[in-house]
């Protein structure tokens, strides 16, 4: 399914696009999102989603696969699987970034595909879903990433009391990995971020069942009176 959103920072481009194709800085931004190691051009991490009392963890890789820092331009690749075993999803998402008299805004096309619980919801709750998710990302990006410029990360001792550790391999001309420790995300609630949308989906049933309950109340009535 291809979904559709746009989100506005209030930075100007320049600043905001470094910020935003940092993987390594915008990713604790993410609702549901944890950052786990980066090894090379390669981020992996999890994704906790929650269905009700179900709660799902896809363990997945990002990366970039086009990044035009002149044109304002990328597109990611994004894999995970449940890590139960239930369900895949994949994606493609392709980001734009244009200036305007405010600061930037960044629009976002994705392509996903998705099986297992979570695909079940369809292609309008997962358009709300992500609307939902991708304001709340541009919220946190703007209150904790972008308030604080566009410097270089620490280094050194401060980047190591962060939690970061650095696995070598001696005489390989692989890239190193390192383990980041963050603070475990939340899972995004999809049924209380596609509240509405579910809602509307329910309301002819709940409306058929209403008549149903109805008409076997006036039923009871009518044989109780005589």
């Amino acid at each position: 399914m291809e979904l559709k959103n746009e989100f506005h920072v209030s930075v100007p481009i320049d600043v905001a696009w470094a910020v935003l194709t940092d993987l390594e800085r915008v990713a604790p931004c993410m609702p549901g999102a944890e950052l786990q190691e980066v090894e090379g051009e390669e981020y992996r991490g999890i994704v906790k989603v929650k269905v009700g009392p179900i709660t799902a963890q896809y363990k997945g890789i990002a990366k970039f696969a086009e990044k035009d820092d002149g044109q304002h331009r990328a597109v990611l690749l994004a894999e995970g699987r449940d890590t139960r075993g239930q369900g895949n999803a994949s994606a493609t998402v392709t980001a734009v970034a244009v200036a305007d008299k405010d600061g930037t805004t960044v629009s976002i096309v994705t392509e996903l595909t998705i099986t297992g619980k979570v695909a079940q919801f369809g292609r309008s709750v997962m358009a709300d879903v992500s609307a939902k998710m991708l304001g709340e990302f541009a919220d946190r990006l703007e209150a904790d990433v972008l308030s604080q410029g566009s410097g270089p990360e620490p280094s050194g001792p401060v980047a190591e009391s962060a939690g970061e550790s650095t696995v070598t391999s001696e005489g390989s001309d692989q890239p190193s990995v390192r383990t980041i420790s963050s603070t475990p995300a939340e899972p995004v609630d999809l049924l209380g971020a596609a509240g509405p949308s579910i809602l509307k989906r329910l309301a002819p049933l709940a409306a058929i069942v209403g008549m149903v309950l109805l008409w076997w109340r006036r039923r009871r009535r009518r044989q109780s009176s005589h």
